[in-house]
């Protein structure tokens, strides 16, 4: 930890401006910020700059047709694919607390942690869908339901459309 510079304790915002130690300050290292492949080969790379100009687009979508605000939390349940960190980072962004969770939670995992924590939105793929759906009624707090899917789903907010 010592030879971690204090300002990268001191502010979550520092995490996309830090500069790197071996350039000229301000300069961004040569490695990705992001770099994830799926078991198919498909990959995603995204440089600091793509990451911090992708994580303000998705922190407009929670904080404008999401209506979130700082302190609000978020459940996310999403496979580790490069929606998540986008959304991780969007609620750093925003002051919003970042609540994850595995897909393979059941309903009544889903409803403790939506009641419990009293979250104002849920985002989630399509295979917990289902799950969310059968006991929604029961989460009078939630007041957004994001779709991260290339599909649409009745009652839930497309995050790739408002993301466009």
């Amino acid at each position: 930890m010592a030879d971690v510079p204090s300002i990268w304790w001191t502010s979550h915002a520092s995490l996309l401006s830090f500069p790197c130690a071996h350039g000229q300050a301000g300069e961004r290292p040569a490695n990705p910020a992001l770099w994830w492949v799926n078991g198919k080969g498909d990959e995603v790379k995204w440089s600091f700059e793509e990451l911090g100009s992708l994580s303000r687009k998705a922190a407009n979508v929670l904080t404008d047709p999401c209506g979130l605000k700082r302190g609000d939390r978020v459940a996310v349940i999403l496979p580790h694919i490069p929606d998540w960190w986008l959304v991780n980072v969007a609620c750093m962004r925003t002051g919003l607390v970042f609540m994850p969770g595995t897909t393979q939670l059941r309903a009544k995992d889903i409803l403790y942690r939506l009641q419990a924590s009293k979250a104002k939105c849920i985002v989630a793929s399509e295979e917990v869908v289902p799950a969310v759906e059968s006991i929604i009624s029961e989460c009078p707090d939630l007041k957004s339901k994001l779709l991260v899917s290339p599909h649409s789903q009745s009652g839930w907010l497309s995050f790739q459309e408002l993301f466009q």
